[in-house]
């Protein structure tokens, strides 16, 4: 199984990377992968870890061993022996040339105005361009993409009106409110290859895009990984609604010093972030508390990041009580196993046929498309009775 990441010089593509290749190598354990670990383990079609090999785009110049020795956060995660024994896998991966459009100040700010001049494409030559990039990779097989790269301003919402064609007439007429996110899906599709979005910038979350991807008969999975607070935020708020305690208000500050705080610094590339962190307790609880979410740049906290949550609640008599906690983790360590198991689980429904949006995958999401279940069980007993199915009755998951 081959896999295409956008963003490949970033942190989690090159944690992925490295920690995959060191797994193969039996040099480090598979940690975090729940397709190794029973049930999931036993579904039908799940390509072995030991053929993966990856590839993919960046905007910053260099190889995934070059980003793997330089990255700080990667540096602190692996050992230098481990690092030095993968190198030369590393050095193998393709990485070409990404998409600069639409990205914003942010994404600009870390290309550096010295290589800009070097993305003055049109919209078509630059889906053209991925497209032979990503057929070039896979050769005959069907690679899974992967988008990892900088979060994006939120979308135009004219583009939610599009059909298919109209689409397909903006990347023609060089719209420049097409974003960067949709122009890969985009090119990934007309490749025929399985996309999976694991940031909040848009993607294949456009209709259009998605009734294309039905149309070629190829699975997206996405929005958003869930990897932090969001996820403690699932697994928690259902228990306030089972046991019938009224949440008032729940805040959330989040600081992170990686590349991502540092993108997610700009006003408008944080509000794509925020919305999608918004709307998980809506959907938990069947109502909106009061609160908010913030996002905080803190340089010295590199790849790591901290969650501070304050919930304020009532019981019995109408009675306010508090809950507090704090979520410390790294955040390439914490993703990087997630893109492994959607590789392979969005390969598996690939063969089974199916297409569109696999709302069974949105365990995995903050945003799940094709779903409406945020709630952490219920929607890891949805991907367990996903990958029991049979082929003969596979269909798209409701």
């Amino acid at each position: 199984m081959k896999i295409w990441m956008i963003g490949a010089r970033g942190t989690i593509a090159t944690a992925t990377a490295v920690g995959t290749v060191a797994a193969q190598k039996n040099l480090l354990p598979l940690e975090g992968v729940i397709t190794e670990r029973a049930p999931l383990d036993e579904t039908e079609g799940l390509p072995p870890v030991s053929e993966i090999s990856f590839g993919g785009c960046d905007l910053r110049p260099g190889t995934l061993a070059e980003a793997a020795l330089s990255c700080t956060s990667t540096v602190s995660i692996f050992s230098r022996a481990v690092l030095d024994s993968v190198t030369p896998v590393l050095e193998e991966m393709p990485i070409t040339q990404g998409i600069l459009r639409r990205a914003g100040a942010a994404v600009e700010a870390l290309t550096g105005p010295e290589r800009l001049e070097l993305f003055q494409e049109s919209a078509s030559d630059a889906v053209q361009r991925i497209q032979q990039d990503l057929e070039e990779f896979a050769g005959d097989e069907a690679a899974v993409v992967i988008n990892v790269a900088s979060t994006e301003p939120l979308c135009d919402p004219a583009l939610f009106s599009w059909s298919i064609e109209e689409f397909e007439q903006a990347v023609e007429a060089d719209d420049p409110r097409l974003p960067p996110s949709a122009l890969y899906a985009y090119a990934a599709l007309r490749a025929g290859h399985p996309f999976v979005n694991f940031t909040p910038s848009i993607g294949t979350g456009l209709p259009a895009l998605v009734e294309y991807a039905k149309q070629r008969g190829i699975p997206l999975a996405g929005r958003d990984g869930k990897t932090g607070e969001t996820l403690v935020k699932t697994a928690l708020a259902p228990m306030f609604a089972a046991r019938a305690l009224t949440v008032e208000g729940w805040y959330g500050t989040n600081i992170l010093g990686n590349t991502d705080g540092q993108v997610l610094s700009y006003s408008e590339n944080a509000a794509s972030k925020v919305a999608s962190k918004q709307g998980v307790l809506e959907q938990c609880l069947g109502y909106s508390p009061a609160g908010q979410v913030r996002i905080d740049y803190f340089p010295p906290l590199v790849d790591h990041k901290v969650a501070w949550d304050f919930i304020l609640f009532r019981g019995w008599g109408g009675h306010k009580m508090r809950m507090q906690f704090t979520w410390e983790g790294t955040d390439a360590v914490l993703a990087a196993p997630l893109l492994i198991d959607l590789a392979r689980l969005v390969t598996v429904a690939h063969q089974r046929g199916e297409s569109g949006a696999i709302g069974a995958l949105g365990v995995f999401f903050k945003t799940p498309e094709g779903s409406n279940e945020m709630n952490l069980q219920r929607q890891f007993d949805q991907l367990v009775a996903w990958c029991q199915r049979v082929p003969a009755d596979a269909g798209h998951p409701s």
